[in-house]
């Protein structure tokens, strides 16, 4: 009997120590992670400090989209810019790296991500930069860009032609990003924006049917090589939505719209995003003040 009451005693004695040391730890815990927080601001803030003009100029010089912003809708853009190439690992093949090619290549996912939440793909630690068109698989033919489990590759050469030629409707940096934002929502789940991910269903219900009739041979302002699956159709239509956004909402509205409101964005508008959401701890103070939920 006196045994199992010194048990429970020094069982709850147990119980009632670790509680007190649970109770110590977590406001230390927090506190620390909330100074961790406020120093990676503080680092951020200083790093935007000292690239911004020379970023902002680069960006204006070489990305048309980010060359019609303004004001606080350019700064935040150029503070996401910044945040994604932090946190992704750029890697160099068969060419010198420079200091405009993860800058650039940050720039076009920020494009296709600006109205979203979560802009960051995740999933994707790497970025593989190639020199030019290469060799992937078993495909005869050669890849200017993909997307496969290992990360995001792009032909260099091409997404620097294909951003400065910014009228044809082709452009693999846009189209390479498309497939990422799709994977990370799609097949892994990592990096989900919810919203995108419910509303992309609405989007299928107008794209759908203009996929399977570009199938079937009918001509649209989508570039032919749309008809060659769903996911292809969907990456030439955000080429083609960036690119080419004042003929293709007038040839096809309803899936123009259909776009605007699954990207949250409008290219043919000044601020671009439609309604600015509470800004994310991505966005690390930077950006408009909210004005929408």
């Amino acid at each position: 009997m006196w045994e199992k009451l010194l048990f429970f005693q020094a069982l709850t004695m147990s119980a009632t120590f670790s509680i007190a040391i649970l109770l110590f730890a977590l406001p230390v815990f927090v506190g620390f992670n909330l100074l961790l927080q406020r120093l990676r601001r503080e680092r951020r803030n200083r790093s935007f400090a000292a690239s911004k003009d020379s970023f902002d100029t680069l960006l204006a010089r070489f990305n048309p989209y980010y060359r019609s912003l303004n004001g606080p809708v350019r700064e935040r853009f150029l503070r996401r810019v910044l945040l994604f190439m932090e946190v992704k690992k750029f890697e160099y093949i068969d060419i010198e790296p420079d200091e405009s090619m993860p800058l650039l290549i940050s720039a076009a996912a920020v494009q296709l991500t600006f109205g979203l939440d979560h802009f960051l793909l995740d999933y994707f630690e790497k970025i593989h930069i190639l020199r030019d068109k290469y060799r992937f698989g078993l495909y005869n033919m050669p890849f200017e860009g993909h997307v496969c489990d290992d990360g995001i590759y792009l032909s260099w050469a091409h997404f620097v032609r294909e951003f400065t030629d910014y009228s044809d409707g082709q452009n693999v940096g846009l189209h390479e990003m498309a497939h990422a934002l799709s994977y990370v929502n799609f097949t892994v789940q990592n990096g989900r924006d919810h919203t995108f991910h419910r509303r992309f269903t609405k989007f299928s219900a107008v794209a759908r049917p203009i996929f399977e009739r570009m199938q079937a041979g009918e001509n649209t302002i989508l570039d032919p090589y749309a008809a060659t699956n769903y996911q292809e159709f969907w990456a030439v239509c955000i080429e083609t939505f960036f690119e080419r956004p004042t003929p293709f909402k007038r040839q096809q509205p309803e899936l123009y719209d259909s776009l605007c409101t699954l990207l949250n964005q409008d290219p043919l508008t000044s601020h671009k995003i439609l309604v600015f959401n509470k800004m994310s701890s991505d966005d690390w103070d930077g950006g408009l003040a909210p004005t929408g939920s």
